[in-house]
């Protein structure tokens, strides 16, 4: 076994003893701490109090009685409270409906501060295990060294050998507040009846698993439409990653090879390409395929066409206006892995390929196994970040077609229409926001299980250093 398998299973821990190891912790503190660890399970700080930690016991007994009254307190924003009422509320997304006399409960108000209130209840229970630690870390010190760390002592720790803490922390808070927090909103909502028809005073639901069920079946419009909108999007994702990538590399091996001459002229006309705006290359292309643009008119003059020949959103051909998208998302894409080709061309070692051409290996040959492989195995983490792109890829698909042309009982999705911009309108044209969540949610689970699989089983993962 080689020393990197070895370090590999021993730190490979199991699931369940990674589960097990902070309850374990938890009470292997409780049982071998001091009384003053034991109290600072009720009162926080007091652990710090007593080992003379002024500062830092002060802070978290602070943070104990900011948490306790916001819960106990309720303080009201647009009538709605936060605490142990906003978790009731939660429950119920609201009762009162609403008169002349009397104001409406808000649903969505209700939902976010129940989740906001969530949110406040996980940091403070992370803030109270770290009390717990500082603590009982205190005591040991005392036993140790005498005396426990100086508040001094402590910020200098964090400017030194924890300054990864300190830099992580508004890192940590920001993903959380801009992130985590809407995300988990964003979930609550796909399980609600959150739609056109629940806007303004109207009070909206928990619905369970309804929504689920009518977007993976087929009994309603919304599920018929699903997965042929699902199809369209893993095909266009294929296709548009893997003509990228591979043009990309193509074209880069062609401009880089030796006895080609004006590399330099080839490598800054494609990086002018980039620099310009993609919406505006997009718009461009839009206007210049339309049925009154250039493209038309010059097919119709030479012979081509009697009539001029729609090849975007009002096409009566699925067909023709999906290959004219996938063919200018190549046009536009190829510029990106072209450049990054010629980086990795520039950096392969000459000594590979004296070896193999010693050995009696042409030119086919030394491509198949030397270029490709180097530039497959550095260029693999590209490839799923531009296939998930791609997944997501809203831009190409809503600046030529808008998801258009229209498809006979299609619930809002168009021919065209891949699964985030098929969100986009239930959400912001339609206001079904619960259909919306529920393609998010959808199309992250399916994104971030290709990613976390694909790369897991990538070379560039296993085999880390092969090429240092």
């Amino acid at each position: 076994m080689t020393e990197k398998n070895s370090v590999n299973k021993k730190t490979a821990l199991p699931v369940l003893y990674r589960i097990k190891k902070p309850f374990a912790d938890f009470i292997s503190r409780f049982k071998n701490g001091s009384a003053a660890v034991k109290v600072s399970h009720l009162i926080m700080g007091f652990g710090n109090f007593y080992h003379k930690q002024f500062i830092k016991g002060l802070i978290f007994l602070l943070l104990q009685a900011g948490f306790i009254l916001l819960m106990v307190l309720c303080p009201q924003v647009n009538d709605t409270p936060l605490g142990y009422k906003a978790l009731i509320n939660f429950t119920t997304l609201g009762t009162e409906e609403g008169d002349i006399f009397t104001k409406a409960d808000d649903s969505m108000l209700m939902l976010l501060f129940g989740v906001v209130t969530m949110g406040i209840i996980v940091l403070f229970f992370l803030v109270y295990l770290n009390n717990l630690a500082s603590a009982y870390k205190a005591e040991c010190d005392t036993r140790s060294k005498g005396r426990a760390s100086t508040f001094k002592e402590d910020l200098r720790e964090l400017l030194d050998n924890r300054f990864h803490i300190t830099l992580l922390t508004p890192t940590f808070i920001g993903v959380t507040l801009f992130t985590i927090m809407p995300t988990v909103f964003m979930v609550f909502i796909a399980f609600t009846n959150f739609d056109s028809a629940h806007q303004g005073e109207v009070l909206f639901d928990w619905v369970g698993l309804e929504n689920i069920k009518s977007l993976l079946t087929k009994s309603g419009e919304i599920g018929q439409r699903f997965l042929p909108v699902l199809g369209w999007t893993v095909t266009w994702t294929i296709f548009s990653t893997f003509t990228c990538y591979f043009g990309g590399i193509f074209l880069g091996i062609l401009i880089n090879k030796k006895g080609v001459r004006f590399k330099t002229l080839f490598r800054t006309i494609f990086i002018l390409t980039i620099a310009m705006p993609q919406f505006v290359s997009l718009l461009a292309v839009r206007n210049i395929l339309g049925e009154l643009g250039p493209f038309n008119t010059l097919l119709i003059k030479m012979g081509f066409l009697n009539e001029p020949l729609s090849f975007l959103g009002n096409s009566d051909s699925f067909l023709r206006v999906r290959a004219t998208i996938i063919l200018t998302n190549f046009w536009i894409g190829v510029p990106y892995t072209l450049l990054m080709t010629s980086g990795i061309l520039l950096n392969i070692p000459a000594d590979l390929y004296e070896a193999a051409k010693i050995d009696g290996a042409g030119p086919f040959k030394c491509l198949v196994k030397i270029t490709l492989p180097f530039i497959i195995f550095v260029t693999t983490p590209y490839l799923i970040s531009s296939f998930i792109g791609n997944f997501n890829s809203f831009n190409v698909i809503y600046l030529l077609t808008n998801g258009m042309p229209n498809v006979v009982g299609g619930y809002k999705a168009g021919a065209t229409d891949l699964l985030v911009t098929w969100l986009f309108k239930l959400s912001v044209n339609e206001r079904d926001y619960n259909l919306g969540s529920l393609i998010g949610i959808l199309t992250f689970l399916c994104t971030s299980t290709i990613t976390l699989i694909t790369y897991r089983h990538s070379k560039a993962y296993k085999e880390e250093d092969a090429f240092q």
